[in-house]
């Protein structure tokens, strides 16, 4: 069991979400405050206005250059302060702090996953992993630091899954070891169940004890995954013991497997090998395809 992962973050990390005003960040600052508030921990809300960009487009502009950041100063300023009403209908008890920065959004919600718990973002069903905070979404889920969640329903009007179990995909790699790790950490925090998914190609690719691949006794097969498995939870069952685990192993079609989990799950786990862009995620475009069409938030957690 690797002590050296993400879970292990300070006791008074923050948890962070970033807004823009639309109904998807909305969602992620109710997520957001209700994760938050129970753990004792601050929420701060943060809007990046990209005062960089807003300058460069002065000339396609008939305002001042200075009417135009003063607007773009209000309008932030709005959407925290909208924000911050959400998150204290949503979690009274929750501490909750404000922050309007000039800093593009990328730049500073990968700053701020450096140090915090977590970093949360919403997105609009249906438009796939551009939408919402478009290519902020995609990069900081990329090239962020520790977990990146982004949050989703079938619909961002409709109440956030509040029970089910949380879920992770299981590999045998380091970034799948710090998905165990924070996913046991969650389903602890949440009072629920895990349920590890695991799927037969993610530790066997060409050979299975000597055999060619498609030739490996089947049965054989199932029961070594099992035991690895078994082996690859153990010491974590051990440091969470209220935690209820399930195995799930699938021989094909993990991603759809992983999605269908999506519709009875709150929150998937899934790691990130820190490769850049979506081939670096654990399983591929099976986390693309979480990230993109879930059901419920989903958690992608960097080695670091």
């Amino acid at each position: 069991m690797t002590e050296n992962v993400n879970t292990h973050r300070l006791a008074s990390a923050k948890v962070v979400v970033g807004v823009d005003g639309t109904v998807a960040s909305n969602l992620a600052v109710r997520w957001a405050a209700r994760t938050a508030a129970p753990r004792g921990r601050t929420l701060l809300i943060t809007h990046g206005m990209d005062l960089r960009a807003v300058a460069a487009d002065f000339d396609a502009s008939a305002l001042p250059v200075h009417m135009l950041m003063d607007e773009t100063r209000m309008r932030g300023a709005d959407f925290v302060a909208k924000a911050e009403r959400i998150a204290r209908a949503e979690a009274p008890e929750s501490t909750v702090s404000t922050e309007v920065s000039e800093a593009h959004p990328v730049e500073l919600l990968i700053r701020h996953s450096r140090t915090a718990h977590l970093v949360a973002m919403g997105v609009t069903p249906g438009f796939g992993a551009a939408a919402h905070l478009g290519s902020t979404l995609s990069a900081v889920v990329a090239h962020g630091h520790g977990s990146v969640v982004v949050v989703r329903t079938a619909d961002p009007r409709e109440q956030l899954p509040a029970d089910g179990p949380v879920v992770v995909g299981v590999d045998g790699s380091q970034a799948g070891e710090a998905a165990i790790a924070t996913a046991f950490a969650e389903a602890s925090d949440r009072g629920t169940s895990l349920v590890a998914v695991h799927g037969h190609h993610d530790l066997f690719i060409d050979t299975f004890a000597g055999y060619p691949f498609f030739d490996a006794p089947i049965k054989t097969m199932e029961n070594t995954q099992r035991e690895l498995l078994a082996d690859r939870l153990h010491g974590w069952q051990e440091k969470y013991p209220n935690v209820e685990v399930r195995h799930k192993i699938y021989d094909l079609h993990i991603r759809q497997h992983l999605l269908e989990w999506t519709r009875t799950a709150q929150l998937i786990v899934v790691g990130s090998r820190g490769r850049g862009g979506f081939r670096g995620l654990l399983l591929g475009s099976t986390s693309n395809a979480l990230v993109q069409h879930a059901y419920c938030p989903v958690m992608v957690v960097h080695q670091d």
